[in-house]
């Protein structure tokens, strides 16, 4: 094994050339969720393993030639960009309406650079590289990819991910066990009340006034309904009320987010906060509507994958984090259970200080976090031999 680490980290090294060039020419041109046919067709002919299976509409399973019968392993990376206007400046920024600020690129880069040198080494176990669309959107593309039926048409019993991350040093691999990443669900919240001349409040029932504080009281869901050890997040991203200074609307609507790090939380905190917003539209004298959207479920890395892959990180020279959690979400989450286990690692870029956080305008990963990346992915695919699935 710590042969095959050596010749497949060798030739990684001889890929990387291609491999950045790849990821520049991924990030200058890059596709939202949905539209990543171009994407996928860029990545596939440059992991030169044929046109493999198309997936979830626009994304490819592609199994990689060399490697004899028996389980396979899915090295996973997401094909979509955000609907963000790129800030970087860099000859091969975006010049669209999209723009590659959750590192993407540097994942199917990766993704490709160790594809290309596990064919050229030989590896025991069959890969099936994984390029995931809509991870950035609901509903998501891993839940296709798994209700597709092509992880099991290609064998796999274990999928792998590495992901780029700001708020990890420089050098640091996370390799955690259990929950890293929250569920989320999104929610919409329309307060109806009677509107009319804002010199007259008495006469009217004020859905502005109302939804404010629907707001305050839903971070009770935090504060007092969660258990604190495990914690929960609820935001608002957006309120929508109003024309004028001095006219009350009749309605008023607000769009946020629930995350919550154990699944047996998500029911309760989702009754908690059809409680918290009915019942404060009726203090208020309004009526409520309340939609909810499921999106991700908890992310649980495998607890045997991650304690393999921590040797092996150590073994390539990264210092190694088993503690990182983080409230993003990530459909990711649907590969780690059912027929499937997961592996998220994720691999530092810097400091919170230092480094734009992800899906900022900003936010650019240096190239060498290509080959970081590929040295997480096969950690993690020598995690699955060492820990071969029950």
């Amino acid at each position: 094994m710590n042969d095959l680490w050596d010749r497949w980290t060798r030739a990684i090294a001889d890929e990387l050339p291609a491999a950045v060039e790849l990821r520049h020419a991924v990030h200058a041109d890059p596709r939202g969720s949905g539209d990543e046919e171009d994407t996928a067709r860029l990545v596939t002919a440059a992991l030169g393993a044929g046109d493999g299976t198309r997936v979830a509409k626009t994304g490819r399973a592609i199994r990689l030639p060399g490697a004899a019968d028996g389980p396979a392993v899915a090295l996973r990376a997401e094909l979509d960009a955000l609907p963000v206007l790129e800030g970087t400046n860099v000859p091969w920024a975006s010049e669209s309406d999209v723009m590659h600020a959750c590192g993407h690129d540097v994942h199917l880069a990766a993704l490709v650079a160790a594809g290309r040198a596990a064919v050229r080494v030989g590896v025991p176990r069959p890969i099936l590289a994984l390029l995931q669309p809509r991870e950035e959107t609901s509903p998501p593309g891993a839940l296709d990819v798994v209700e597709s039926g092509v992880l099991a048409e290609f064998g796999v019993d274990t999928v792998i991910g590495a992901h780029v991350q700001p708020r990890i040093a420089h050098g640091v691999v996370s390799a955690s066990p259990g929950p890293v990443n929250a569920s989320t669900d999104e929610f919409e919240v329309t307060l109806h009340g009677q509107g009319g001349h804002a010199g007259y409040p008495h006469l009217l029932r004020d859905p502005i006034l109302a939804l404010s504080q629907v707001v305050v009281s839903l971070q009770q869901l935090a504060s007092r309904r969660i258990d604190p050890v495990f914690g929960a997040v609820c935001s608002i991203g957006r309120i929508r009320a109003g024309a004028a200074a001095n006219v009350v609307p009749n309605s008023a609507t607000a769009f946020g987010s629930l995350r919550v790090m154990r699944e047996k939380d998500r029911e309760s905190a989702l009754e908690n906060l059809e409680e918290i917003v009915h019942g404060t539209a009726k203090a208020h004298g309004c009526t409520a509507e309340l939609k909810i959207n499921p999106c991700e479920p908890v992310l649980n890395n495998d607890p045997a994958l991650a304690a393999s892959a921590q040797q092996w990180l150590r073994h390539a020279g990264f210092v190694v984090d088993d503690q990182f959690r983080s409230f993003g979400a990530d459909d990711f989450a649907h590969y780690c259970g059912g027929g499937t286990r997961g592996l998220m690692l994720f691999v530092g870029l810097g400091d919170t200080a230092g480094v734009p956080s992800l899906h900022d305008e900003q936010f650019l990963p240096r190239d060498e976090a290509v080959a970081q990346v590929a040295h997480a992915l096969v950690a993690g695919y020598l995690a699955a031999l060492d820990a071969p699935a029950p």
